[in-house]
């Protein structure tokens, strides 16, 4: 079985052979229709931009929460492309001034989307000024300082916010509960990221089979914009070493040659195992420590590595450090070390007192 669209929707070239970011942004659905996986949140989303083009009102503002690489900018950009209005696109980090934000606001045109990537990472004063912006359309710009300082009243015409955002639980209430509606994206299961890579590799004019497609699914740590990328990877291993089809055998070969392993794990994820089993027995270890045993700063290790390793079940975090399961011996083909008298030794596995690596 072999993937492949109509021809006039393909990217071939010179933007799909040399232009990474922009492929990434060809390969975006444009509708919901094309939009594959998060059944839910599409349909509920759906609902709600139907019934404001029946009404012919701006859509309510929308909060997408989940993982990086799930789709919340793509459904951001349909959202607008549902609605028929264009869109507008920052980050809470580039906001850290009321006076940015009042900025972005008053240049917006009735009906405009505006897209907060990282929302739960705005200031404090821009977001109490989102507040009023998102409720009443409106913003009180603040003219000169002490005592002689005046509020002015600036109307903004009816416009779309979507906030997306890694950590919902960052966000406050006031500001969550602004939002009239929330959807959040859920990792995707393997037979919906075969499909993702399936549609990305006609569109990429790419030759790939059934299974080859399955082989990089299930090394997509059930992200579409990871599948997309070990797609490209895998091509230009299939069009230098396997005359461009891509076959199971194919895309493990080439898999194997970036260091991504039959479970999704990359090579920082390995050394985290490693030097939790090999250099603290399985652990209790702390993060500061296993994260200069591999060379990395902890923030890279907890946010990057951790987050798969603990939803593969392959570590465990524990009040007293960071713990590795039976499964992560097995993955690395390794054996647990024999626990003597029933207590082991502290930080080799055993139970008995704290080790001296836990933080």
């Amino acid at each position: 079985m072999e993937f492949v669209p109509p021809a006039d929707e393909r990217l071939v070239g010179a933007v799909a052979d040399h232009d990474d970011q922009a492929v990434e942004a060809a390969l975006r659905p444009k509708d919901l229709g094309e939009f594959i996986g998060q059944e839910r949140v599409r349909e509920q989303l759906d609902l709600v931009l139907k019934a404001a083009r029946q009404r012919g009102a701006t859509a309510d503002h929308v909060l997408l929460s989940g993982a990086p690489g799930l789709g919340k900018t793509t459904l951001s950009m349909i959202i607008a492309a549902e609605m028929g209005a264009p869109i507008r696109i920052t980050s809470g980090p580039a906001i850290q001034h009321a006076g940015d934000l009042a900025a972005i606001l008053s240049s917006l045109t009735e009906g405009e989307v505006l897209f907060l990537d990282e929302i739960h990472r705005m200031s404090r004063p821009a977001e109490e000024m989102l507040y009023m912006a998102m409720e009443d359309f409106r913003v009180d710009v603040i003219v000169g300082k002490g005592p002689g300082a005046t509020a002015i009243p600036l109307e903004l015409p009816p416009f779309t916010l979507v906030g997306a955002t890694t950590r919902a639980g960052l966000l406050p209430p006031p500001l969550r509960d602004r939002f009239g509606f929330t959807g959040h994206m859920e990792f995707y299961a393997p037979a919906e990221l075969e499909r993702v890579v399936g549609r990305s590799a006609g569109l990429l004019d790419v030759t790939i089979d059934a299974e080859g497609a399955a082989e990089i699914a299930g090394r997509s740590r059930g992200t579409p914009r990871i599948a997309n990328r070990l797609l490209r990877r895998v091509r230009d291993y299939a069009q230098v070493k396997a005359d461009g089809l891509i076959t199971r055998e194919v895309a493990a070969k080439a898999l194997e040659v970036y260091e991504v392993d039959a479970r999704g794990l990359d090579r920082l994820d390995r050394a985290v195992l490693t030097a939790l089993l090999k250099l603290f027995g399985g652990g209790p270890v702390g993060l500061s420590t296993l994260a200069v045993a591999v060379g990395e700063e902890r923030e890279t290790v907890e946010e990057v590595a951790e987050p798969f390793l603990v939803r593969e079940g392959l570590l465990a975090r524990t009040p007293r450090g960071r713990i590795a399961t039976p499964a992560a011996w097995e993955h690395l083909g390794m054996v647990p070390p024999q626990v003597a008298g029933g207590a082991g030794r502290a930080g080799e596995g055993g139970t008995g007192g704290s080790s001296p690596f836990a933080e």
